[in-house]
């Protein structure tokens, strides 16, 4: 069953080598095993794939996003890093430091070297 499956998210890239640096010299993740001219990242028991493809950025939709803690700690600490987070105006939720508050978390989007929109966030 599906239920029982570690689920795997897919991070397409069109340059695997600048991809990696983002990941792993910004983010901070550790690969895992390198496959089909991709790359593993295991987090929190669930595993991202960087994987070539000429499609990658297209998606104006969130690929994935890590469920933290602390999300203002995470923000600071990913900005300290030289990432750069979207400014979206979502009426009737404020972003204060590119964090927005609504919906029963607190949620911050920044885009990978690739174009691929990526989050942080927080539930309160």
């Amino acid at each position: 069953m599906l239920k029982n499956a570690t689920i795997h998210v897919y991070l397409p890239a069109s340059n695997v080598a600048r991809a990696r640096k983002f990941y792993e010299e910004v983010i901070g993740l550790t690969p895992k095993e390198e496959y089909a001219g991709g790359v593993f990242y295991e987090c929190g028991g669930a595993v991202a794939f960087l994987y070539p493809t000429p499609n990658a950025g297209t998606s104006k939709a969130s690929q994935a996003f890590w469920q933290v803690e602390d999300v203002e700690a995470e923000v600071a600490d990913l900005k300290a890093r030289g990432v750069t987070f979207e400014e979206y105006d979502m009426p009737g939720m404020p972003m204060k430091n590119s964090i927005v508050t609504g919906g029963g978390a607190k949620t911050a989007w920044f885009k990978d070297t690739e174009g691929n929109i990526l989050a942080v966030s927080q539930q309160i």
